[in-house]
């Protein structure tokens, strides 16, 4: 996913009001972003960390600006949750995801299960369909080891239950976490932070809900598919 322009070097300063984020760009001017994440966002928010934003042309916007990556020395952390479902859609329709190729036709927010709707289902008339949940990842509280959730998320769990229903109907049905960051190696369930998360995660591994676990490659210009990488459980 390339960014429409490259984004702009700045300082994080502070985040309030859930969406609202203030930088200083690198000519002394203070700005206001868009903050996507409504998560705690965990380890990413410290004060004069290095932030990079994407500024938009859109008239009609309130907020010009977006804030789209955190950068800590080499590390670079993806913070924006409307971006991975643009990556991996992306991804499937360059058949870089080889767990889901050659499907002929993918939708978005498709509704299903009790007032939920799936992030991509994918469709082929020789295959059952497949539905494909995407979580955003950005917490590391371990070296190498990338975490979901940073925070109790009740529609999370509700999630991993509609797939689950999924799955026990004879359809596939895939939990899909990108990891934004460049650091990790492995990645696990934040029970201690989530712990009925981390029920319903293993509810649903019971159920033949599928899990994959891709990291990506971030820079100022794009955000791109990177590899697989491993789950850790801990049952």
């Amino acid at each position: 996913m390339d960014f429409s322009s490259k984004l702009v070097k700045a300082k994080f300063i502070k985040r309030y009001k859930r969406f609202f984020s203030d930088h200083i760009l690198e000519d002394g001017s203070l700005v206001t972003a868009h903050c996507a994440n409504t998560g705690a966002m965990l380890g990413v928010t410290e004060e004069g960390v290095t932030s990079w934003l994407s500024k938009s042309d859109n008239p009609k916007r309130k907020l010009k600006w977006s804030w789209e990556l955190v950068q800590k020395d080499k590390t670079i952390i993806g913070i924006n949750t409307h971006n991975p479902n643009k990556i991996i859609q992306e991804a499937i329709i360059k058949n870089k995801i080889k767990e889901l190729t050659n499907y002929d036709d993918l939708k978005r927010e498709v509704k299903y299960g009790t007032n939920s709707k799936i992030d991509i289902l994918l469709q082929d008339n020789n295959k059952k369909d497949c539905y494909v949940e995407i979580k955003n990842v950005h917490l590391s509280r371990e070296l190498e080891v990338a975490e979901f959730p940073d925070a109790v998320t009740t529609r999370g769990a509700k999630h991993l239950r509609e797939l689950s229903l999924v799955s026990k109907s004879g359809l596939r049905a895939v939990m899909l976490y990108l990891i934004q960051r460049n650091d990790c190696k492995y990645f696990k369930i934040a029970e201690d932070i989530d712990k009925e998360y981390a029920k319903e995660f293993y509810n649903a591994l019971e159920a033949g809900v599928e899990v994959i676990c891709m990291d990506t490659i971030l820079s100022s210009d794009a955000i791109n598919i990177g590899k697989n990488i491993q789950l850790l459980t801990n049952r």
